[in-house]
């Protein structure tokens, strides 16, 4: 696996008890045993605290990019991973499929099954011993032609369960893989050269530990490729924040 270069973190909010920052794609999120630098190390470099007083609240795949939230104490943790457990931690992606799915919307439920070996996840009967049951519902924002890859489509896509590698295995499944995806994405297990794969998560709601309050945090990919083609006002903002209370 090809290792990112890494610039200056994105960090978006570094209260007492959370940090709320921006997983550049191509890292993992926490020391693995490539040795390659992990963006729990740097991000508590950048912050200036101790390993030990990072806590990982959820995860991204490596080729992932995107938004997440990382505790600063064990209260704090456990106060958003049972957010999580009940199903009110709410994350929204956005990927770059290939193709154009046959519904503009839809809910997409099955069973998911993880092979630690290969480390790679397939759909199965639901009886399968192991299997774990995966929900996520998707719209299709827009689709547009290219001399890359023919027709891409952008989807937004709510993740109901964190399954392993599930919103790639699911995507794949109903014939629209995500761009990049060497796993997942017959075209690019062929390339043979690394790419970013297209997902990304760009939305994350929860209750902040701190000020008790719902607060939504986003961050939009429009200067990575292949989002970037679907992005007519390049002068978004690059982050947002939304606190209701």
């Amino acid at each position: 696996m090809e290792n990112t270069v890494i610039g200056k973190i994105n960090i978006i909010l570094n209260d007492k008890n959370i940090v709320v920052a921006e997983k550049p794609q191509g890292i993992p999120c926490q020391p693995d045993k490539t040795a390659n630098k992990d963006f729990m190390t740097l991000l508590s470099e950048s912050i200036g605290i101790n390993m030990a007083d990072l806590f990982l609240v959820h995860r991204l795949d490596r080729p992932v990019g995107g938004i997440m939230v990382f505790a600063k104490n064990k209260n704090a943790c456990a106060f958003l991973s049972e957010q999580i457990q009940n199903r009110t931690f709410k994350k929204t992606y956005l990927a770059v499929v290939c193709g154009i799915p046959k519904d503009k919307a839809k809910e997409l439920s099955c069973y998911i099954l993880k092979n630690q070996r290969l480390n790679m996840s397939k759909i199965v009967n639901k009886n399968t011993p192991n299997a774990k049951p995966a929900l996520l519902s998707y719209r299709l924002i827009k689709t547009v032609n290219t001399n890359d890859r023919d027709k891409l489509s952008l989807l937004e896509i709510d993740l109901k369960t964190g399954r392993h590698h599930q919103i790639r295995v699911q995507l794949s499944d109903i014939g629209v893989p995500i761009w990049g995806d060497t796993k997942y994405n017959n075209n690019f297990k062929r390339n043979g050269k690394y790419v970013k794969t297209a997902l990304f998560s760009n939305s994350i709601e929860f209750i902040n530990p701190t000020t008790k309050q719902m607060e939504k945090y986003l961050v939009y990919p429009y200067n990575i490729y292949p989002f970037d083609i679907f992005n007519e006002n390049q002068t978004c903002s690059k982050t947002d924040v939304y606190i209701n209370s």
